[in-house]
Order: C-alpha cells, then structure tokens, then sequence
C-alpha cells in the first residue's frame, strides 16, 4: 500500500470526498457524490476516490457489486498530521504564533464558555510544564 502523504497536497475536491467518507464512515461513490456541493460526474468522483485510494488515504471492501471505501487513518490522526504540517509550514513550529494567528481571525466570535475553555487548556499546559 503507498505511503500516505497527510502533509498536504490534496485538491479541494479531493478534501471534499475525504470529508463525505469521514462523515459516513464508510461510503459508496454514489453516497459521497450525494454529499459533494456542486457535484462534478459520477466517474469523476469514481477516479478522484481512485486515486485517494492510490496516495493512501482510502481503502475499500466489496459490497455485491460496488465498492465500499472508507478512511484508512483516523481522522483525529488525519487531523493531528495536517496540523503539524501547518505548523512547521506556516508557523515555524511556533504554536504562540499559529494560536495568535487564530485569535486574531476569530477573537469577535468567541463564546465566553469558549474562552474559559482555552484559559483551562493553557493552565493544563502551564501544569504539564512544571
């Protein structure tokens, strides 16, 4: 099986089908192209779903006469590897910075008990450091 590559290079649509799958657990093409906005053709989505399949990223079992495909990592795990490649990309593995960066764009949008939420993450932070 080839080696996943979490580090980015993903198209839009291919981020799109990876989501459809990881919200049905487990999907037929026509399944995730009933979740796709503006969906392109079915063999269009057949062969991105092909190719996923292909850099690693998808696997499939055989259900009668269609493919079930379904992730082959977690996606905490997809989500965790994405995020490093952020932060080494983006950030120059400074968490303060990519945390400013967010804060920045969202700090008018966050809910008190979404703020008291971060406070306790940085306390729990500052604990594990001593």
């Amino acid at each position: 099986m080839p080696r996943q590559n979490l580090q980015g290079g993903l198209g839009a649509r291919e981020r799109q089908i990876m989501d459809a799958v990881y919200r049905l657990g487990e999907a037929s093409v026509a399944q995730v192209l009933a979740l796709l906005a503006d969906p392109p053709t079915y063999s269009a989505v057949r062969t991105m779903i092909r190719g996923l399949e292909r850099k690693g990223f998808l696997q499939h079992r055989q259900a009668g006469t269609k493919y079930l495909y379904r992730p082959v990592r977690s996606r905490d795990a997809a989500r965790r590897s994405a995020l490093k490649h952020l932060l080494t990309t983006f950030f120059a593995d400074s968490a303060t910075d990519a945390v400013a960066a967010i804060l920045h764009t969202s700090a008018a949008r966050l809910s008190e008990p979404e703020i008291d939420r971060l406070q306790q993450l940085i306390d729990e932070a500052r604990q594990k450091g001593k």
